[in-house]
């Protein structure tokens, strides 16, 4: 039996060459520039190659750009929420013109497509930012991640595939739109509910998508994203491991796993009209978007994104051209005499009611506590502690900040010397000096150059945190919102400390051993922080240390409170 939802558009838009014709292109590619995609850019060009993004056969030019951006529509009328479109740097820019072929290389340097340029521009970064979050103030976290991430010149142009990206992970569960609706059609899945999520799914998330796809009459579709993992979001892997574990719970004629290879675009209620496009591609009917218990859909921390019902209006605006019915999560109860969860709203007046939140899910974790049966599957459970263990067995990163001369290159050796002395764990310093000379010897002390450093820094960071290691930073990094995205960088992948070495600025200027200062006052040295270039003073940090007043190992005492208040360390560890 044939699936009956058309995909939007009337078909679906699949651009995978044909054999011969991939060997053309493979062949005539030799003489061509080539462009190696980011994570991000990979995503795009899966789902307009495997017909995800059907009708688009390209990414976006300028007037398909601004039409999408002023009013969530193609230059043609069609509607589009939001712009996809192929971002590349001043460099990249420069070797190409309209006409000429470009092959698209994934990271390894796989040609996975090729794409015929119609148009080099830049786009208007702030209006694409005003459109998605309603404003183009870099001071809000996504509004400062969307501008980071883009190129300043886009090249636009349809696109023949060669391959699709190649995937190690979970092949079986990467099927393409066609595949998903030739699947439906042989289950004879006349309408599907794809539940879109972020994070693992637990026994009120599973209660709530059985009762969605119940009321429905339809089957269900569980449809990660796994495109991208995001600050805050947990690694795909893990998640997929949950999702393998939790997929016996439901039905097995009911409930099907695949995974979406889209990566989330902070784009607001515009995004869910994407999101029900491509799912509409993939065959559902119906879509159901992870939420809370105050009517807002999550981003990929488990934060409020958007309002729910500004999603619903927005789809209810568009209805009769999406063709994909915006279902609304349903707070679930557990009740505690009854063993079972029920909607929140017909809970029996009188009854104990369990619950769990999210933050406690994650201190229960950090302290090795139990998750009980009655919240999430013993499956997931397990995963969940695999991926999250104690504290005391975790990563972290003690990040310094402070002026020059503060004490933070002292205090940080201090507090190398004693995590060693304590074991467990490696530890790695990355002090200003040393990163200077052996990681960023090509930058200035520009603002551009001396936040590029930094975010080498918290990538490096990061890593080491990831593997289980103690990562200590001590450079000035005198700008907050830099300093900001660090810890986005690091606090997914374990622990982060910020210390403020806030040692006042007449006692660094007198200890001045290199003559720095002194070279700043007469102009010598131009855009030194503290006389001439700001220190922005951190508002978040967790530990404060003023070296005038306290000797090295007072210092480094206060920080090894803190990591074993913290539960990074015992208390025997500490003193």
């Amino acid at each position: 039996m044939d699936h009956l939802i058309e995909p939007y558009g009337g078909r679906l838009v699949e651009l995978l060459a044909e054999e011969e014709r991939v060997a053309e292109l493979r062949e005539a590619s030799r003489d061509w520039p080539s462009l190696d995609l980011e994570l991000r850019q990979l995503c795009d060009l899966e789902l307009l190659l495997n017909g995800g993004y059907s009708p688009l056969e390209g990414f976006m030019g300028s007037a398909d750009h601004a039409a999408v951006c002023a009013g969530m529509r193609l230059a043609d009328g069609r509607l589009w929420p939001l712009p996809i479109t192929l971002d590349v740097g001043e460099e990249a820019a420069r070797g190409l013109a309209p006409g000429a072929r470009v092959a698209l290389r994934d990271r390894e340097g796989v040609m996975l497509a090729a794409l015929t340029v119609c148009e080099l521009w830049r786009p208007d970064r702030e209006a694409e930012a005003r459109a998605l979050f309603g404003s183009d103030d870099p001071a809000r976290p996504e509004v400062r991640r969307h501008l980071h991430r883009q190129g300043e010149w886009a090249v636009a142009g349809p696109v023949e595939g060669l391959q699709l990206p190649t995937h190690y992970d979970y092949r079986e569960l990467r099927l393409s739109p066609g595949e998903l609706r030739h699947g439906f059609g042989r289950l004879g899945w006349r309408k599907v509910v794809a539940f879109q999520t972020h994070r693992a799914i637990h026994r009120a998330q599973q209660a709530m998508t059985l009762a969605a796809a119940h009321a429905q009459g339809a089957g269900l579709l569980v449809h990660p994203l796994v495109g991208l993992d995001e600050p805050g979001d947990a690694d795909h892997y893990t998640r997929v491991r949950c999702y393998q574990a939790l997929m016996p719970h439901y039905p097995e004629f009911l409930a099907r796993l695949n995974l979406l290879p889209m990566a989330p675009r902070g784009g607001g209620p515009r995004e869910a009209v994407l999101q029900a496009i491509v799912h509409r591609n993939y065959g559902c009917t119906h879509l159901l978007v992870d939420g809370d218990d105050n009517g807002s859909v999550l981003d990929a921390a488990g934060a409020p994104a958007y309002r729910a019902g500004d999603a619903a209006a927005l789809l209810a605006e568009h209805a009769a051209e999406l063709g994909v019915t915006w279902l609304p999560a349903t707070p679930m109860a557990y009740l505690e005499e009854r063993g079972e969860f029920v909607a929140a709203g017909s809970a029996p007046a009188g009854g104990r009611v369990l619950r769990l939140a999210a933050d406690e899910v994650r201190r229960r974790l950090d302290d090795g506590r139990e998750i009980p049966d009655w919240f999430t599957f013993p499956g997931v459970a397990r995963e969940l502690r695999l991926r999250h263990p104690v504290r005391s067995r975790r990563g972290f990163t003690v990040f310094f900040s402070g002026l020059s001369g503060s004490g933070k290159s002292t205090v940080a050796n201090a507090l190398r010397v004693k995590l060693l002395e304590i074991g467990g764990r490696g530890v790695t310093l990355l002090d200003g000096d040393l990163v200077r000379r052996n990681l960023s010897s090509e930058l200035g002390f520009s603002k551009e150059h001396r936040d590029l450093n930094i975010r080498r820094i918290g990538f490096v960071a990061a890593e080491i945190t990831r593997a289980g290691g103690v990562a200590i930073c001590a450079p000035i990094a005198p700008y907050d919102v830099v300093r900001r995205e660090v810890r986005e960088m690091v606090a997914p992948c374990g622990g982060f400390v910020l210390v403020h070495v806030a040692t006042p600025l007449e006692v660094c200027e007198a200890r001045d051993r290199k003559g720095m200062y002194a070279k700043a006052r007469a102009g010598i040295v131009k855009e030194f922080t503290g006389i001439s270039d700001p220190y922005e003073l951190p508002a978040d940090a967790e530990v404060r240390i003023d070296t005038s007043n306290l000797s090295p190992a007072e210092a480094t005492r206060e920080i090894l409170l803190y990591l074993e208040r913290e539960g990074y360390l015992s208390a025997q560890d500490a003193g």
